[in-house]
């Protein structure tokens, strides 16, 4: 034998090896003859393994130039087969197909223990797939899988369908061809029905033929020693008769790594769990520049394939808050995200997120070469359903009505039908938790949730099964029933948090309501929700949505449900939804006089104390401060019948607020000063829900009353207190209700700088909230902020547009402090019959009484308006006026600016020490607050006397 046979390959089976290239057959090292027609058909069959090659081809092939029968073919073989003991002991090399032709199947040596079986070592057939061009947002995954590996030998990647478990599989395994000397296998079990062919799937991928009906002990056998890593791709419908074979491999074969991906864990022995999350999205926000919204790998993705199909392509900074709703939609879904990239070729970055919203997105078509689960969404999803039980996937079916999160406790109510019980249903969502179809989002309580597009499939199975409208029914009825049950715990002694603490079901209170008031639904139920969802929305500020569905439930009442309780309740919802939404028209107060109406009626107290608070805030928006006296006396008769804390805590701040809007400015900081107290909740109002904080209207009122009496500095120290406690409460109406009525307080002490922060987030703020009446007045802010810093032309032309708004919508309350602003500079510019008439009108709106705290200021800047034209015995007249009616109110932040402007009058008619007379002493009862806008002015006025 020669000495190179090691540089000729040699196929080696059962006693035999065939060296090709040499045309040489051994046995047990012996050559042995044979002729040379059976030898190349035996080369060319064994250079093929376990394949069914055809007579033909055999002839083409051996007998290249000479035309020869099927029986010279069938001569040969029977020769070969006599050479090598062909049938010998049940041995068969060669088979014969019928029909088809030949294989060669051989057994496989080379062993090392002698209880394996031989085995042979061929050509892998399944080489590793390519790696993937780039990966994004899997780098910190990729390393901390390749650092499992080394530690731990069994790693499985568990997630949803599509969210690229196998392109990271596929990463890491490319990462470690040099740590394996290139002894990495991908073997897809993706393809294979029959689970009973698991080793022979392995088996075949690493080039093995066996014999035995049982490949596993050759398989063990080869692996025997080898420094070899497998990856199980898609593992999830085979598992079971994977998991033992994995554990009896990595306990046999210490020098054996796996990696698989699956949906559901193997809860096998040693396994390391590494669970794939989406890809992070941009935060929901209203605009996001290109920049930073690269920054998130879901949108990078998305970016990436987009210019992959286009080829040039540049992202516009308008198209980027698309972009990042697309991502938010998706979830991070890898593959979801590359088929929604591959429709802005034909659809366009915009069409492409319209269409988000239509079922053909699960029918999106992705690369070709990708496996056919891979291509379109339903696919991918298709492939888990099927393989869900009858439980589970009647249970998955059920769990779609949900939008958003749910729990345990709601699904055991919703889900279970007459073919499916409690019991069940709660057995099924564990096992859809470990199948990676359900997504848990937190433990206490434990919530759960389907991501969008797995709703969006089994939403189609639910209509086909025919338990759609069940379903919906179910979940309409148990919202029904929490949020009557909140409302009852928040307004008793006992919370848990009220409607706040439950803000994540809105997409689930929505769903009911939408299914209750449609063709399918139930009115019924959809009524009794809208009023309990009524106070739900309002806690939350969703006064749009407030708005729309009493509205609708209020149309829908028939019989004896009008009169009753809900309409109560709907019409006070309607009422201040209305308000703040659309301003203070006469549907307001209609809805709060008939929600009144009925309650007193029933005889409820607490929402007759309910809605005079709400008329409380009616009558301070519309400039009817008389009103607001009246629903705060009121209130505090029927707090005296309720005889609770929190109600006669409540009717104090009522009463100090209205005694700051008429004028009473001690006796408001009186009453209100408990605000600044952090109330235990056992004492705080836990009346009804206004979807904002009674303590905050108090808080602002204290706030002005402190610089009314001469207090700057504690009034901005109070106003930025607010401003905060409105933050920690997360409840966008307090917010804008506290910014509305201390920015005030910024512009009168002449804090520009905070002013101009307060006025750009409250614009913002009720902007992002649709508070219509409130970004009016915000607008109105800065045209004052304007005037304050020299622009009189731009804010005046700010607060025109502002008080053109005000008007239509019947904001009294703002419409007298933005006149005089604008009075004032009128007569700055040299117009004082125009800054006469603005204050005229002003006036009007306040009437004979003449109640109102800027009532002051108002006959002040009427006297600066007649100084300006001349008329100085009248300018005189005015200025005493307001005088004598800030020391009535003890008002002395207005009596100082009064006592100033009268000041300059004298002092240019020639009466300086009278001047100085009047002012002096309002300047020496101030001990704080030196540095705000009028002391210094009253200062530097009293230097120039000097």
């Amino acid at each position: 034998m020669p000495d190179d046979d090691a540089h000729h390959p040699a196929i080696s089976f059962g006693q035999f090896r065939l060296f090709p290239n040499a045309r040489r057959l051994e046995k047990d090292g012996t050559p042995i003859s044979i002729g040379g027609r059976a030898l190349d058909i035996l080369t060319y069959l064994a250079e093929r393994p376990g394949v069914v090659v055809d007579k033909r081809e055999l002839l083409k092939q051996v007998w290249a130039d000479v035309n020869v029968d099927e029986g010279s073919l069938r001569f040969h073989i029977t020769t070969l087969r006599k050479a090598i003991g062909d049938g010998a002991d049940g041995t068969r090399y060669v088979v014969n197909v019928p029909g088809r032709g030949y294989c060669f199947t051989p057994s496989l040596s080379h062993v090392k223990s002698s209880h394996a079986l031989p085995v042979d070592v061929v050509k892998p057939v399944h080489p590793l797939p390519a790696p993937p061009a780039k990966m994004v947002g899997r780098t910190d995954a990729i390393e901390k899988i390749s650092a499992d590996l080394s530690l731990h030998r069994f790693v499985s990647i568990v997630g949803p369908g599509g969210i690229g478990k196998t392109s990271v599989a596929i990463a890491v395994a490319h990462g470690q061809l040099q740590a394996f000397k290139g002894q990495v296998f991908f073997i897809d079990f993706g393809a294979l029905r029959d689970a009973s062919l698991v080793p022979s799937a392995i088996a075949s991928t690493l080039g093995l033929k066996v014999s035995s009906e049982d490949p596993l002990p050759g398989l063990l056998a080869f692996l025997q020693g080898r420094r070899i890593l497998l990856i199980f791709d898609s593992c999830e419908h085979v598992v079971d008769t994977l998991t033992p074979l994995a554990e009896r491999m990595i306990g046999e074969l210490p020098d054996l790594h796996v990696l698989a991906t699956t949906r559901e864990s193997f809860r096998a022995e040693n396994e390391r769990i590494y669970r794939l999350f989406p890809l992070v999205c941009p935060p929901p926000q209203d605009s996001i520049r290109v920049a930073d919204l690269l920054a998130y790998p879901a949108a990078q993705l998305f970016v990436e394939r987009v210019a992959a199909t286009l080829g040039e392509f540049r992202l516009a900074e308008e198209e980027a808050p698309l972009v990042a709703e697309i991502c938010q939609r998706l979830e991070g879904i890898a593959l979801a995200i590359e088929l929604a990239a591959g429709r802005v070729q034909t659809y366009g970055i915009m069409g492409t997120a319209s269409l988000l919203n239509s079922r053909f997105s699960l029918l999106w078509r992705g690369r070709r070469t990708a496996i056919p689960r891979h291509q379109t969404l339903s696919a991918a999803l298709g492939w888990s359903y099927d393989l869900l039980s009858p439980a589970e996937s009647a249970t998955l079916r059920g769990l779609s009505v949900f939008v958003g999160p749910f729990t345990l406790a709601a699904a055991r109510a919703v889900v279970p039908t007459d073919e499916l019980n409690e019991s069940e249903v709660v057995e099924a969502i564990a096992s859809l938790l470990s199948k990676s179809l359900l997504a848990t989002l937190s433990e206490r309580p434990s919530k759960f949730r389907l991501l969008d597009t797995t709703r969006a499939f089994v939403v189609e199975k639910l209509a086909e099964s025919g338990g759609a409208d069940r379903a919906a029914r179910a979940h309409a009825e148990y919202f029904r029933n929490l949020l009557n049950e909140i409302s009852a715990k928040s307004t008793g002694q006992q919370s848990d948090g009220g409607f706040l603490a439950h803000a994540d079901q809105v997409p689930n209170v929505r769903a009911a309501l939408n299914w209750s008031f449609s063709d399918r639904g139930d009115r019924a139920t959809g009524i009794d929700l809208a009023a309990t969802a009524a106070q739900f929305f309002l806690e939350l500020s969703l006064l749009t949505e407030c708005y729309d569905w009493t509205q609708k439930a209020i149309q829908a009442l028939q019989g004896a449900s009008k009169g009753g309780r809900q309409e109560m309740e709907l019409q006070a919802a309607l009422g201040t939804s209305a308000m703040f939404t659309q301003g203070n028209t006469e549907a307001v107060r209609t809805a709060f006089t008939r929600s009144l109406h009925l309650a007193e009626q029933l005889g409820d107290r607490n929402w007759q104390f309910w809605l005079l608070r709400v008329l409380h805030i009616y009558y301070t928006r519309i400039g009817d401060f008389q009103g607001t006296q009246r629903a705060s006396q009121q209130g505090e008769a029927v707090a005296k019948v309720l005889a609770d804390p929190s109600s006669t805590l409540n009717v104090e701040w009522m009463l100090g607020g209205a005694h700051h809007l008429i004028g009473n400015q001690r006796k408001a900081v009186d009453l209100c000063e408990s605000a600044m107290a952090r109330n235990p909740i056992s004492q705080r109002p836990k009346i009804l829900h206004l979807g904002f904080d009674d303590r905050i209207l108090a808080l602002v009122a204290l706030a002005r009353g402190l610089w009314l009496t001469g207090r700057p500095d504690r009034a901005l120290e109070a106003a930025r207190y607010t401003i905060g406690e409105a933050e920690r409460l997360e409840q966008p109406l307090s917010l804008s209700l506290a910014l509305l009525f201390t920015i005030p307080v910024f512009l009168w002490t002449g804090d520009w700088e905070e002013a101009e922060s307060m006025i750009h987030r409250f614009i913002d703020h009720t902007s992002r909230h649709s508070l219509v009446p409130h970004l009016a007045v915000a607008n109105g802010f800065r045209g004052e902020l304007l005037i304050r810093r020299g622009d009189t032309a731009g804010g005046i032309e700010h607060l025109e547009r502002s008080q053109a708004k005000l008007y239509a919508i019947r904001y009294r309350l703002m419409t007298t402090v933005f006149a005089t602003v604008l009075a004032e500079a009128r007569a700055q510019q040299g117009q004082p019959e125009e800054a006469l008439r603005l204050v005229e009108e002003a006036m009007a709106q306040i009437g004979d009484h003449g109640e109102s705290f800027d009532m002051p200021e108002i006959l002040r800047i009427k006297g600066h308006a007649f100084a300006s034209s001349g008329r100085l015995a009248e300018a005189e007249s005015c200025l005493r006026q307001s005088l004598e009616l800030a020391r009535k109110q003890q008002a002395l932040g207005w009596e100082l600016r009064a006592a100033v402007t009268l000041g300059r009058l004298w002092h240019g008619s020639g009466r300086p020490e009278d001047a100085r007379a009047l002012v002096e002493p309002l300047y020496g009862r101030y001990k704080e607050g030196l540095d705000s806008a009028d002391l210094v002015a009253a200062r530097h006025f009293l230097n120039a006397l000097n």
